[in-house]
């Protein structure tokens, strides 16, 4: 039975996944939000870290709706890993000095110790895309 009557599933539960990425990518930057207003030092700092690749995990799922966790999850770290080598040029300093947003987003100094938080936050997204992750069951081909 299809998801909403009359329409295919396979057009619904793409939009639902959707529809969970972006609540759950609200409840990130919430969280990220919220651990910046009760804490500080390296608490705020690494589970920011860890929230940043989590975030990059709903946005992957976001744009590519049927990714497996682990795709999402790969995806995501690869992103935060590359945002932190990009640091390692004046570049994204420089950007990071003309405005506050791009220092949200890329940073502006490299920190080692990020790369290990950021796999931390994409195991952590990859846990709960896969306890909770509105998989489409297979098609069936053939005879029931």
């Amino acid at each position: 039975m299809p998801l909403v009557p009359g329409t295919d599933n396979r057009a619904v539960e793409p939009a639902r996944i959707r529809l969970v990425a972006v609540g759950a990518a609200v409840v990130t930057v919430g969280a990220g939000l919220g651990l910046r207003a009760v804490a500080t030092g390296s608490l705020a700092k690494y589970g920011g870290d860890a929230l940043y690749t989590v975030l990059l995990l709903t946005l992957v799922v976001l744009v590519a709706p049927r990714v497996t966790p682990l795709t999402a999850a790969a995806s995501a770290l690869a992103l935060s890993w590359g945002v932190e080598f990009l640091q390692l040029s004046e570049m994204t300093a420089e950007l990071s000095r003309r405005s506050a947003v791009t220092r949200l987003v890329l940073g502006s100094t490299f920190n080692p110790p990020d790369l290990f938080w950021y796999a931390v936050g994409a195991a952590a997204g990859w846990l709960v895309h896969t306890a909770v992750g509105p998989y489409p069951a297979p098609r069936r081909t053939g005879p029931s």
